[in-house]
């Protein structure tokens, strides 16, 4: 080994080194931190107390200010209520002592109320619509009308006939000959019509037309019918021996 080697290997065994093990960090106790006996406390531990003393004192006083104050509204709000439920029943008993049924209700009412609606949906129900239906139209008219007919006309003015041919035998006078003939206004002539006419117009119309209409054999039949089953519980229990106009019993 080099005199350089062996220098620097005893530098280095020189050097002290520190076999022992690293000690544990111990955390520091209640007990530890409490005044040991005989030992005197210092005036930052008495503020720390009084702080904490203090503190303890405003939490108390909070929570009985809040509590005085939810005791307080309680009161009130039931000191409302009860005078409200008191005002109510003095009205209530006052309406009740001034209430009066009319003469006119009895005890027999609510039976004769159902027997009435029953009878009278019976009566819609049975009923029928009479009356009269007056129309009005105008009815066009449009058709050939054939004419065979004999008959007289007369003539409105003279009539003069060319080419006619008169034959006159009297004592005097013998003509057999064509002529022209004048017939004068007023003369009388039969003819027969023997012809088609067309007709071709409008023809108003105004009739009365008597209507009976039952209503059972219309569509009011079934709202009637429904009716009448409505109220047939009801009048069956006011009276379960409930008959129809016509005698039939009502409840089954």
């Amino acid at each position: 080994m080099s005199p350089d080697n062996q220098n620097q290997d005893d530098i280095f065994a020189n050097i002290p080194k520190n076999d022992a093990q690293p000690k544990a960090k111990v955390e520091p106790t209640l007990a530890a931190s409490l005044p040991k006996a005989g030992t005197k406390v210092t005036s930052s531990q008495n503020a720390e107390s009084s702080e904490d003393s203090s503190m303890h004192s405003r939490g108390e006083k909070s929570l009985r200010a809040l509590w005085t104050i939810t005791a307080i509204i309680s009161m009130t709000v039931n000191i409302v209520v009860i005078a409200v439920l008191i005002f109510f029943l003095q009205n209530y008993s006052e309406s009740v002592k001034t209430f009066e049924l009319p003469p006119e209700i009895g005890v027999d009412t609510p039976k004769d109320l159902l027997q009435g609606l029953y009878d009278n949906f019976q009566l819609m129900d049975e009923a029928h619509i009479v009356t009269d239906i007056v129309v009005e139209d105008t009815i066009p008219v449009q058709f050939d009308l054939p004419l065979n007919q004999a008959t007289t006309v007369t003539l409105s003015e003279a009539v003069t006939i060319n080419g006619a041919y008169v034959v006159i035998n009297t004592a005097t006078i013998n003509i057999n000959a064509p002529a022209t003939v004048t017939l004068p206004a007023g003369t009388n002539l039969p003819i027969v019509l023997d012809l088609v006419v067309p007709v071709d117009t409008t023809i108003p119309i105004k009739l009365n037309v008597p209507v009976d209409i039952a209503l059972e054999e219309t569509d009011l039949d079934a709202p009637f019918v429904n009716l009448k089953e409505v109220v047939r519980p009801l009048y069956c229990l006011v009276d379960p021996d409930a008959k129809t106009m016509g005698g039939e019993a009502i409840c089954p």
